[in-house]
């Protein structure tokens, strides 16, 4: 499954804000976006939120934005 994510890098606190207007995850992070600081720091917390290994979790575009497309493993359906 693929996710847009909006991040905001130098906050006070690092969290999952809720979802923006147009469907994509806003969060914040504490890390500044320096040698791929919040970019590791948004895959951890990715990993806790949706409690994931933080293996499965990649970022396929934006890492050097703040609109990034992240790709989570696709959760089985129950039938």
């Amino acid at each position: 499954m693929k996710l847009r994510v909006k991040v905001k890098p130098r906050s006070a606190h690092s969290r999952v804000r809720g979802v923006d207007n147009d469907g994509s995850l806003l969060v914040e992070l504490q890390s500044a976006p320096v040698d791929g600081a919040a970019n590791a720091e948004l895959i951890k917390l990715l990993t806790q939120y949706f409690s994931l290994p933080k293996t499965s979790i990649r970022i396929t575009s934006g890492a050097a934005a703040r609109v990034k497309t992240v790709q989570l493993p696709d959760r089985e359906r129950d039938q």
